[in-house]
C-alpha cells in the first residue's frame, strides 16, 4: 500500500467512525486512533513520509477556526479565569512535574529535553476534547471550559517546546529572554490576528458571493498561521485571534447562503482533517516499536511512569482550582461557567486526553544539536510522548461515555429550552417591531396585515412550540401537520419535476449549462 492509497483509507475511515461512533457510544477521535493502530501492525502499510515541521502548519489551522466556530468572545471573556488557571497555570505546572519526574528516572536526561518532553506531553488535545465532549450531552459550561482550555493550552505548550528545544540544540539557557520571548510571541500572535481579520472581514464584504467568502475562510487559518510563525509569533494564537474576530464580525444577520453553505463546509473539513490527523497518531504505532526495540522493560516503564505525572497533575491541580473558581464565582454578579459538583470535576479530570499537538511537537524534535550532534535522548522522548498520547487518548477516550454514565454528569436539557424560548420569544417580538414600522410607513391592505402578524407570531412558535397558549397551540399543530402534508405532497411534484428536468440533459441538442440553472431553481424552490 502506497502513502497516497493509505490518505485515501484514512479519509475513508473518517467519514465512516462519525456513524460507527455513534452507534457504538464512542467518539469519533478514537476509533480512527486504532484504525490507524490496525492499520501500523501488518507489515504492508509504509511509514508516514511527512515532515514533521509541516504537520502543525497543515492540521492545526483548520482544527483550531473550526473549534473556535462553535463557541464566541463572550464565553471566553466568561471563562477567563478557569481556563486560565488549566490553559497556562496547569500546562507550566504539568511541563515542571514531567520534567523532575523524566530526568530522576531516564539516565542522562539533560534538563532542557526533559523540558521540552513536559511540554510537548502537557496540553490535552483540543480537538479530542470538543469532539467527544460534544457527543456525550456534557453540561454546556463544561464545553465550553474544555474548549477554551484546549484552544489556549496549545499557545502556552508550543512556546514552552520551542524555548526548551532551543536550550537543549544550543546548550543555554537565559530565564529573562525566555519570558521576553514569551511574551513578544503573545503579543505578535494577537496583532497579526486581529489585522488579518479585520483585511479579511473587509474581503469578505469586497467578495459578496458565498462560495468566494468560503473559500475566503478556508485560506485565513493557514494564513494567520504562517504569517504569525514568520514573524516569531505564536501560529496558533494567531488563528484564535483571527477566528474570534470574523465570528464576530465577518458575516451579518441576512448572510443566510453563506452562514448555511459555510456551516457545511466547515464541517466537512472538520471531520476529514479530524479523522486524517488522529489516524496518523495511530500510525506513528511503527515509529515506536521500532524506538522500544530490545529496551522495551525500561521504555515502558518510563513511559508509564510519565503517563501517571500527567493524569495525578491534572487531578490535584483541578481540585483546589475549581474549588476557588467557586469561590470568586459566588462573589460575582455575573454567570461564569464552572464545574458545580465533584462529578463534573472528575469528567474534566479524565477528558484531558493528548492528541495531535503532542504527535507533532514529538516528531519536530531536530536530529542534531548546533555542534552537529545528536539531540539529547531523542527515541526515548519521542516514545514516552506516543505512550502518554495511546495511555490518554485510548484509554481515557473509550472509559470517557461509561463514566460520564456512571456519574450521570448531563446537560441540563430544561435550561436549555428555556433559553430557546426566551430566544423565541424575542425573535418573534423584533418580527412584530419591523411590521408596525412598515405599517406606519406604508399603507397595508387589513387582510396582508393580518396574515403578517399571524407570520410573525409563527415565527417564536416554529422555534419554540411552548412559546403559545395550549388552545393556540394546538390550532398551530394542526396547522403544522397541514402544512407538512402539503409539504410532502409538493416535495413529489418537486421530485418529478427535477427527474423530467434531469431527463433532458441527456437528450440531443440540450445544453448542460440551461438544464443545471433550472435545477438549482427546483433546488432552491426545494428548501423553502
Amino acid at each position: 500500500m502506497d502513502q497516497l492509497a493509505l490518505l485515501f483509507v484514512l479519509l475513508l475511515g473518517a467519514v465512516l467512525s462519525v456513524p460507527v461512533g455513534e452507534r457504538l457510544g464512542l467518539p469519533a477521535p478514537v476509533l480512527m486512533t486504532l484504525l490507524g493502530i490496525s492499520l501500523a501492525l501488518p507489515g504492508f502499510v509504509p511509514n508516514i513520509d511527512i515532515p514533521p515541521e509541516f504537520i502543525l502548519p497543515l492540521v492545526l489551522p483548520p482544527l483550531l477556526y473550526a473549534a473556535v466556530r462553535r463557541t464566541s468572545w463572550r464565553q471566553f471573556a466568561a471563562n477567563r479565569r478557569p481556563i486560565f488557571l488549566l490553559a497556562v497555570a496547569l500546562v507550566f505546572v504539568t511541563t515542571a512535574a514531567v520534567a523532575a519526574v523524566a530526568q530522576a528516572i531516564v539516565p542522562g536526561l539533560p534538563l532542557a529535553a526533559a523540558v521540552a518532553l513536559g511540554a510537548l506531553v502537557a496540553p490535552p488535545d483540543p480537538v479530542a476534547a470538543t469532539a467527544v465532549a460534544g457527543q456525550l450531552g456534557l453540561p454546556r459550561r463544561l464545553v465550553s471550559i474544555l474548549e477554551g482550555e484546549g484552544l489556549f493550552n496549545d499557545v502556552t505548550a508550543i512556546v514552552l517546546y520551542h524555548v526548551a528545544i532551543a536550550a537543549a540544540v544550543s546548550g543555554s539557557f537565559s530565564l529573562p529572554h525566555a519570558a521576553l520571548q514569551l511574551v513578544l510571541s503573545g503579543v505578535v500572535a494577537v496583532a497579526v490576528g486581529l489585522a488579518l481579520g479585520w483585511a479579511a472581514n473587509k474581503l469578505m464584504n469586497f467578495l459578496d458571493d458565498a462560495t468566494l467568502q468560503i473559500g475566503l475562510t478556508l485560506l485565513v487559518p493557514y494564513a494567520s498561521y504562517v504569517m504569525a510563525e514568520e514573524l516569531h509569533g505564536s501560529g496558533v494564537l494567531a488563528v484564535l485571534t483571527t477566528a474570534l474576530f470574523l465570528a464576530e464580525y465577518a458575516l451579518g444577520a441576512d448572510d443566510v447562503m453563506t452562514r448555511l453553505a459555510g456551516h457545511t463546509v466547515w464541517d466537512v473539513v472538520d471531520t476529514m482533517v479530524t479523522g486524517v490527523a488522529f489516524g496518523l497518531i495511530g500510525l506513528e504505532l511503527h515509529n515506536a516499536v521500532r524506538t522500544a526495540s530490545g529496551r522495551w522493560a525500561d521504555m515502558l516503564g518510563w513511559a508509564a511512569a510519565v503517563v501517571a505525572v500527567v493524569v495525578l497533575v491534572r487531578l490535584l491541580w483541578l481540585l483546589p482550582a475549581t474549588w476557588l473558581a467557586r469561590r470568586l464565582h459566588a462573589k460575582r454578579d455575573y454567570d461564569e461557567e464552572i464545574p458545580m459538583s465533584w462529578r463534573e470535576t472528575v469528567v474534566m479530570w479524565w477528558s484531558g486526553m493528548r492528541g495531535v499537538a503532542s504527535v507533532a511537537l514529538a516528531l519536530a524534535i531536530p536530529l542534531e544539536t548546533s555542534d552537529g550532534g545528536p539531540f539529547p535522548d531523542r527515541d526515548e522522548i519521542v516514545f514516552i510522548a506516543f505512550g502518554v498520547i495511546m495511555a490518554t487518548l485510548v484509554l481515557q477516550g473509550l472509559t470517557l461515555p461509561w463514566l460520564v454514565r456512571r456519574l450521570g454528569v448531563r446537560a441540563d436539557e430544561g435550561a436549555e429550552k428555556e433559553f430557546e424560548k426566551a430566544l423565541a420569544v424575542r425573535a418573534a417580538k423584533a418580527a412584530k417591531r419591523r411590521l408596525k414600522e412598515i405599517e406606519d410607513e406604508e399603507e397595508l391592505p387589513e387582510e396582508m396585515a393580518e396574515r403578517l402578524l399571524r407570520r410573525a407570531f409563527e415565527i417564536g412558535v416554529r422555534i419554540s412550540p411552548d412559546v403559545a397558549e395550549e388552545e393556540r397551540r394546538a390550532g398551530h399543530e394542526q396547522r403544522v401537520r397541514r402544512l407538512k402534508r402539503m409539504r410532502r405532497i409538493q416535495g413529489e411534484m418537486l421530485s418529478a419535476a427535477r427527474h423530467e428536468v434531469l431527463a433532458a440533459r441527456s437528450e440531443p441538442g440540450a445544453d448542460p449549462e440551461v438544464v443545471d440553472r433550472v435545477l438549482r431553481h427546483l433546488d432552491v424552490r426545494s428548501l423553502r
